[in-house]
């Protein structure tokens, strides 16, 4: 279907949209933005993970989520972690997954047993076009986690942290620093990581997350009225979800997979 979409978008010359707000935090453009200009040094590994816990209650309703189209945490969060690790470092080749379900029964709004047939938690190794290899993990039963969207990147002259939790913030350590003085530093968003400065004109006041929505949808415009490419369109969409899917293969077969399988 989203195919058909993307081809009936490009058909007609008309935008389409995928709506990826947490790539458009300031903060993951500068982690980009150092990645691409060599500060880290050669990329070595990624690790990402997408962690919440609103199915953590085993007690909790079977909702659309529950049911094989909802596809489960990894679609529905794994997929926000796919998306970041190519947004940061390009393209993943080759993939091993492993999916869990781990409350394999509840009760739907009639009060009817249903079995459970999606992950609860979803995981996979990866292995990048630029030689890296790394995990992601999409997580709904994560008790305690409410918006745990991370990432970290090694690289052999530095590494980057963040949080979704504290999502105005990038840690970066370089091993450039002199012994003794070494650390991650914390770098807080301001108006010198566009567009936070059209938000806030003072620094470490922070965005929010509807703000992300905001910066999302202006995009958006910006690409119908055609003056920039569309942000993340359906080809976008198309790609996270071919991802998913050979995750979702690789965990039933026991084996690493590429993604252009």
């Amino acid at each position: 279907m989203m195919r058909e979409m993307a081809d009936a978008a490009e058909e007609a010359g008309v935008g389409a949209h995928v709506g990826l707000n947490y790539l458009c935090n300031p903060m993951f453009a500068l982690a980009r933005e150092m990645i691409a200009a060599g500060e880290l040094g050669e990329i070595r590994s990624y690790r990402g993970l997408h962690a919440e816990d609103y199915m953590a209650d085993a007690d909790g309703p079977f909702t659309f989520r529950h049911d094989p189209a909802g596809g489960g945490a990894l679609a529905d969060l794994g997929s926000h972690a796919l998306a970041t690790a190519e947004f940061l470092l390009k393209p993943i080749t080759e993939v091993m997954g492993d999916c869990v379900t781990v409350i394999g029964e509840r009760t739907d709004s009639k009060g009817n047993r249903r079995s459970v047939d999606v992950d609860d938690v979803g995981r996979a190794f990866l292995r990048f076009a630029n030689g890296a290899s790394g995990s992601i993990e999409g997580n709904w039963i994560a008790t305690g986690r409410k918006m745990q969207h991370d990432f970290d990147v090694h690289g052999s002259r530095g590494a980057l942290s963040f949080s979704q939790e504290r999502f105005n913030e990038l840690h970066y350590y370089s091993i450039e620093d002199a012994q003794g003085r070494q650390g991650f530093r914390r770098i807080e968003a301001a108006p010198t990581h566009p567009p936070y400065g059209l938000f806030c004109v003072a620094p470490s006041h922070q965005i929010g997350f509807n703000d992300l929505k905001a910066i999302e949808v202006a995009g958006f415009l910006v690409a119908i009225n055609g003056d920039g490419p569309e942000p993340f369109n359906f080809r976008a969409g198309i790609r996270v979800q071919a991802l998913v899917e050979q995750i979702h293969r690789s965990a039933r077969e026991r084996c690493w997979l590429s993604t252009e399988g």
